[in-house]
């Protein structure tokens, strides 16, 4: 069975309610489904339930129950019971050191293999990667592993931006990538703008939004522009 996932850059853009430029996408993509499995644990402890009452009205106003997995005693028994799962974001580290203490990182990888159908926002996003490696985020928690879900065979780093802070002596985002690929020379890695998501079904993937960036190393960087369809592996689709 084909996965079906959302991988978006970000839930909200400046000066916009929460959650307001994917409504549409979101609301098509998981347009036939009644119970969303979200998982919140890309926020710390004390914030949990907090976050699931952020998002709970937002999914239920598009005509969705909505389960927060951090709320029910046994996480993957209640997943099973779930048609969605929505991983929002925050903490790559925090969430992926959740989903391996829970047993959630093999349950929605099974569920999402099988054809559940998979939302992630920016963190969310991250683990739907081989790796958590190319996240933006501080390494405030130490998961098992940074291996994580690998539901897609690439890396996304989301709220990519090329923009460089003057007077400001740290790498860019494209220096932080650069080193990535040189440890890691094999994997590919998608620069995913703000306002920007990937739709992956039937075995090929939609950019909506705004362009991307590709980088391998060796190579220069490709730019992506936004409809563009692509195999999983980026190459792009040439028989429509």
């Amino acid at each position: 069975m084909t996965m079906d996932l959302l991988l978006l850059s970000n839930s909200t853009l400046p000066g916009e309610p929460f959650f307001q430029w994917p409504r549409s996408y979101v609301a098509s993509f998981l347009r036939d489904r009644k119970r969303i499995a979200f998982v919140p644990f890309a926020a710390t402890d004390e914030m949990l339930d907090t976050y699931v009452e952020r998002v709970r009205p937002i999914l239920e106003e598009m005509g969705w129950e909505t389960i927060g997995l951090n709320q029910e005693k046994d996480p993957v028994k209640a997943l099973d019971a779930c048609d969605a799962v929505a991983v929002g974001g925050g903490n790559s580290f925090l969430l992926l050191r959740a989903l391996y203490r829970t047993g959630l990182l093999k349950a929605i990888t099974n569920k999402v293999r099988g054809g559940m159908p998979y939302l992630g926002w920016s963190a969310g996003s991250n683990v739907a990667c081989p790796t958590i490696m190319t996240t933006n985020d501080m390494p405030i928690a130490e998961p098992p592993s940074l291996k994580a879900l690998h539901l897609v065979p690439f890396q996304i780093n989301p709220h990519y931006t090329e923009a460089t802070i003057p007077g400001h002596g740290g790498e860019s985002r494209d220096q932080r990538i650069a080193e990535f690929l040189a440890v890691n020379p094999r994997m590919q890695v998608v620069g995913l703008r703000e306002g920007s998501l990937l739709h992956v079904s039937g075995g090929r993937m939609t950019l909506h939004g705004r362009d991307m960036q590709v980088f391998r190393l060796g190579t220069p960087v490709t730019t992506v522009a936004a409809g563009s369809v692509m195999h999983p592996d980026l190459r792009p689709v040439t028989d429509r």
